[in-house]
């Protein structure tokens, strides 16, 4: 096997001789894929020419399999590859030269991605990748276009093209900056066909392609530059001083770990009100030693302000981030937020002028002018996206930057795309009409919600029920372990999204499990500080959590009981709205919060004294928190009658005593689902609609009070409970 150091060979003869020819392209493809030196999320195509029955005529045709638009690398599957007839392919050429004869080489070029259709071959559904023609037009039978960081280095090189040949002995081509289509693809064909010794193009502030007959030596070519590449990087770093003198060396000094955590608890809600004016965003911060390098360095101003160089990196990135230079020594947080104030705005008036300047008489409209990456000296990065998988995936393309430029300033000069082109790709008609065949996004997309008491019952049915409907959620429960498992439950449905930078908490997926003592308002606080740092903030709460203590059979209920009924059902939900309400004022976002109730706070009922008054006052503290907290924040709650199913407040033990105390006959061996559902049908019969309450039905209250189907709606308690007629309000 052979040994590498700056990539993974992972390549297993025996794995890949299983395989039909289009089982080793995606064998090939995820180990390419599943190593980030190699290239990045959704990043890099492969493909490979293989001889098929053509379905129609059953004679043998040359079908190119290749990585269709979208999906990533790593995790790609066959239905991530389209396939098209290479001699269709090929025949576009024609087509092509004489639309651009006629001086409609831009239309041309569009046109040729509708046109690959009709090359398609057995009917394959997924859309061919804009890069269709660079794999076509090269004879190699398979071919790897990867975008590693060191080899975007050297293409982001101001002498790249000299760089090539020194580097690597003349085996590698070079091909200026070209658009990925048709005509970067006819350009590598020519360079292939006048050296047909070289199995290798150098793309000029893009990445490279490599080509060969057999799958596993392109595999192994593939790597054998990448290493080539970077080797030659890390010793011209080394000999420059290596981390000593990276970018300039530090002009700052970062917080301490405990300090940066406490700054970002504090700046995030603000902050992500800030860039949410238009719609709202998800964050991901990132404070490791690389990230710190940079932002520290006294050259992270100036190379940030070029932008990024590669296309994959900028379509994430925007045209360049948001860096504040920011004193962490000698400046306090009140300067800070001074700074990004001053620095946001600058960005949206320099964002339009960007966007003025190079736009064509067809360009779509201007898109959202916040940034989406920010970079803070002494603490970090944070990037923004539409949820939690693309923040972090525009942090983890921002290190990819970041570590192009390093490269490319120790051997050379770093240099950016041009604005012009840079426009051309954010703005490129296809990529738009991409956009707008993607889904629409999901009723609580974008939307981040706090269930308390998320560990069980009504709380787990509504984490779920939230879920489905696009919001990132926050498991919040007494009990840790409950919370985490309701978490991993809805991040095992939904899935962890791509990417995977961030550190710590912030490298969560689309629901984190937290523990909270509501009745505790340091615990409360706490648990509010991790829900900033995982998401940059968040929109509602729903207070699921609640005790029921029943009185003794003399009709008593002791002291203790009684505080600690009040303390979970009525001081709690209070200390939850009163520290929530800090980070919705500094957030600045319309909010929710949402209250347990019950029907028993109108109905009065012996032997639960303690739990029906404290939900009475349950009731008013919904009217009176929505005055408080107005226009900002709504706030509602939601009444249910007895919810036995799934409910924590009905262990087997006080389902035995219910049944006693209504004369419901049961066994002492039966099983406790059958008592439940004794129990749950009696209280159903009480009821106008005579049907068991489940916490499914509550669910689907709080859903409503944190949508806006009922924006107009505060103060209000929705009841949920089936009808029942002694709680109508008189």
């Amino acid at each position: 096997m052979k040994s590498y150091s700056y990539v993974n060979f992972t390549w297993d003869d025996s794995k890949a001789q299983k395989l039909d020819p289009v089982g080793r392209l995606i064998y090939r493809s995820n180990l390419l894929g599943s190593d980030q030196r190699i290239t990045n999320t959704g990043g890099g195509n492969t493909s490979a020419k293989i001889i098929e029955k053509d379905p129609l005529t059953l004679q043998d045709a040359e079908v190119l399999w290749v990585k269709g638009s979208g999906g990533d690398l790593r995790t790609s599957t066959r239905e991530n590859f389209s396939s098209l007839y290479q001699g269709k392919l090929i025949g576009l050429q024609s087509l092509y030269a004489s639309r651009k004869d006629k001086g409609l080489k831009s239309a041309a070029e569009d046109d040729m991605v509708g046109m690959y259709t009709h090359a398609t071959f057995n009917l394959n559904p997924r859309p061919s990748s804009i890069d269709t023609p660079l794999h076509s037009f090269l004879k190699g039978k398979h071919v790897d276009h990867m975008h590693p960081n060191a080899i975007i280095a050297i293409a982001a090189s101001k002498n790249c093209e000299a760089l090539t040949k020194t580097i690597f002995n003349s085996e590698m081509a070079y091909v200026p900056w070209m658009r990925p289509g048709f005509e970067l693809g006819l350009a590598m064909q020519e360079i292939a066909n006048k050296a047909p010794a070289i199995r290798s193009i150098m793309m000029g502030q893009h990445g490279f392609i490599s080509w060969d007959d057999d799958e596993k030596q392109c595999y192994i070519r593939t790597l054998d530059l990448i290493e080539t590449a970077a080797k030659y990087i890390e010793e011209k770093y080394a000999a420059k001083g290596g981390d000593k003198t990276v970018f300039g060396g530090a002009l700052y000094t970062s917080l301490s770990a405990e300090a940066r955590q406490s700054a970002f608890a504090a700046l995030l809600p603000w902050l992500r009100g800030q860039v949410s004016q238009q719609k709202r965003f998800i964050g991901t911060v990132q404070d490791d030693e690389k990230i710190l390098r940079f932002v520290n360095s006294k050259d992270a101003a100036r190379l940030a302000s070029l932008g990024t160089s590669c296309p994959d990196h900028f379509l994430r990135t925007k045209i360049k981030p948001l860096y504040v230079a920011w004193n962490p020594q000698s400046e306090d947080a009140a300067v800070l937020k001074s700074k990004l104030t001053a620095a946001i705005e600058q960005y949206r008036k320099d964002y339009a002028e960007y966007y003025t300047k190079c736009k064509h008489a067809n360009s779509p409209a201007m898109r959202d002018p916040n940034p989406t990456v920010i970079l803070i000296p002494g603490l970090g990065m944070i990037a923004w996206g539409k949820d939690k998988s693309e923040s972090r995936v525009t942090a983890e393309f921002y290190n990819c930057a970041v570590e192009v430029m390093r490269g490319a300033e120790a051997i050379d000069t770093y240099i950016a795309l041009p604005q012009q082109e840079a426009f051309d790709i954010e703005y490129w008609l296809l990529e738009e009409a991409k956009l707008k065949r993607m889904p629409a996004e999901k009723e609580l997309a974008r939307q981040v919600i706090i269930v308390i008491g998320a560990g069980s019952g009504i709380g787990k049915e509504t984490a779920h029920r939230l879920a489905r409907e696009g919001a990132h959620i926050v498991c919040v429960d007494l009990n840790e372990a409950s919370a985490q498992a309701t978490a991993t439950e809805i991040t095992d449905k939904f899935g962890h999204g791509i990417g995977v930078a961030g550190t710590g908490i912030s490298n969560c997926g689309p629901a984190i499990g937290l523990a909270a003592n509501i009745t505790d308002r340091a615990s409360v606080r706490r648990m509010l500080d991790s829900v900033a740092l995982a998401y940059g903030g968040f929109d509602s709460i729903c207070v699921t959590a609640g005790t029921f203590v029943p009185s003794d059979t003399s009709g008593h209920i002791p002291d203790d009981k009684w505080a600690i009924t009040f303390a979970i059902n009525v001081t709690g939900s209070y200390i939850v709205g009163d520290e929530a309400a800090k980070t919705w004022k500094e957030q600045g976002l319309k909010g929710n919060l949402v209250l347990t109730t019950s029907a028993n706070a109108v109905v009065a009922k012996k032997g639960s004294v303690a739990y029906d008054t404290s939900k009475a006052a349950a009731n008013h503290l919904v009217r009176e928190l929505a005055m408080e907290l107005a226009p900002l924040v709504r706030v509602n709650g939601v009444a249910p009658a007895t919810v036995v199913q799934g409910s924590a407040m009905f262990p087997r033990e006080r389902v035995i005593g219910s049944l006693a105390k209504y004369a419901i006959p049961y066994k002492d061996d039966e099983a406790t689902e059958s008592l439940v559902k004794k129990l749950a049908q009696f209280y159903a019969d009480r009821t106008l609609t005579k049907s068991p309450i489940t916490p499914a039905d509550q669910a689907e209250a709080y859903f409503l009070l944190v949508t806006q189907r009922l924006s107009k709606t505060t103060g209000q308690v929705i009841t949920v409970d089936g009808g029942l007629y002694e709680a109508f309000l008189r």
